[in-house]
């Protein structure tokens, strides 16, 4: 195998792979990324059974051929290199790699025991990569990350005609986002459990091409797999083998109170409140007409704070506690410049969401969203008499 490439292309696609190779591989190969010249035409791949990442670069080829070489240490010494083309050669057991005045030798890994990737599945249907990319992002905030209860380690991604719905939890937060998709096939309909953080990892990498292609595979129970392919990049990941909770039965329908909040001042506020919150305390919101006060702290061996923001309020005077971390991750997931929150009543779930601005007159319209695009749930801390 020897061809010629330029750097960036080539350190960009080691990068995007390198990522899904596991921090401890069960086998030594699992560490490798696979080199596989065919024509003008570099694959940089890696798998480690659960997941897999493939990115194609052009390059000008004089002999085709395959090499598995370490891929943390190739991707280390691809950034590093100078700007200047690079020429890699398998020679024997070791790879060489010469970039102007800079060389290495690399050892290689058996390639022929390393395991094929898995083929991509069929294509379900095509989405925008930067309407899936936010979306996933707003959703995979609230997963768990606790792998002994890998139900709630996922995002539930659920597949209806024209409409794509996805939901993560972690038992104290519950994120769900609604957008539009093209299927297939009108009518598709599926619900698979993805891994949130390969998922969320993928989502944010693929947004190189306009659109983003979606695979599922029609594999029994445990067998799914979950394809996402961008521009000239590909992955897929073994979907979950365990059963999401029921979250629309969560949700609220109705509420006795609602805050209007502006969202970038309260994130503030909040964020300077929480500063003396101790691990685990919540963080006071008293909402009254016309504004709310946070207060956090407030015993002897502790600091104190408090500080009032201009919310619009209907309904009556509320106090209720949140974990302020929680709180904040879904102030930055609604991504509009006011929030509405939805309150039951102090020991019953918060339902934060975004307020559509009117366009103005010399601005084209947005695109209308569909109504409860994203919510978020967010379970109340009890306050100390």
């Amino acid at each position: 195998m020897k061809f010629r490439v330029a750097r960036e292309v080539l350190a960009d696609a080691v990068a995007w792979t390198a990522r899904s190779l596991p921090p401890r591989p069960s086998v030594p190969v699992l560490a490798g990324i696979m080199l596989d010249v065919d024509g003008s035409q570099l694959s940089v791949s890696g798998f480690d059974y659960e997941v897999s990442a493939r990115a194609e670069v052009d390059v000008t080829a004089t002999e085709a051929g395959k090499a598995l070489v370490p891929g943390r240490l190739l991707a280390e010494i691809t950034r590093a290199l100078p700007p200047h083309p690079v020429e890699i050669t398998a020679e024997g057991p070791r790879l060489a790699l010469v970039c102007g005045n800079a060389r290495f030798s690399l050892p290689t890994l058996p390639v022929e025991d390393y395991p094929a990737l898995p083929a991509m599945p069929s294509s379900a249907g095509v989405v925008d990569s930067d309407v899936f990319a936010e979306a996933v992002g707003q959703v995979a905030v609230a997963a768990g990350r606790d792998d002994t209860l890998p139900m709630l380690t996922g995002v539930r991604l659920e597949i209806e005609d024209d409409l794509i719905t996805l939901a993560a939890t972690d038992r104290y937060r519950l994120a769900v986002r609604e957008f539009g998709w093209r299927p297939e096939s009108p009518g598709t309909s599926a619900a698979v459990l993805v891994p949130a953080r390969t998922l969320a990892d993928a989502a944010r990498t693929l947004t190189s091409g306009p659109e983003i292609v979606v695979s599922l595979s029609s594999g029994g129970s445990g067998e799914g797999i979950l394809g996402l392919s961008g521009k000239d990049r590909q992955t897929t990941t073994r979907l979950l083998d365990a059963e999401f909770v029921k979250y629309r039965a969560i949700m609220p329908t109705e509420s006795a109170a609602h805050a209007v909040l502006p969202v970038a001042l309260f994130t503030d506020a909040a964020k300077r409140v929480a500063l003396v919150a101790e691990r685990g305390t919540p963080l006071r919101c008293e909402f009254t007409p016309g504004q709310v006060t946070l207060r956090a702290g407030g015993t002897d061996d502790e600091g104190q704070a408090e500080e009032r923001c201009d919310v619009e309020f209907d309904g009556d005077p509320l106090t209720i506690g949140f974990n302020p971390s929680f709180l904040l991750d879904g102030l930055a997931a609604v991504h509009t410049e006011r929030a509405r929150m939805d309150f039951t009543s102090p020991l019953k779930p918060a339902v934060l969401s975004g307020v559509d601005e009117p366009a103005a007159d010399d601005q084209p319209a947005a695109p209308a969203e569909r109504a409860g695009s994203y919510r978020y749930l967010i379970m109340p801390v009890r306050l100390p008499g």
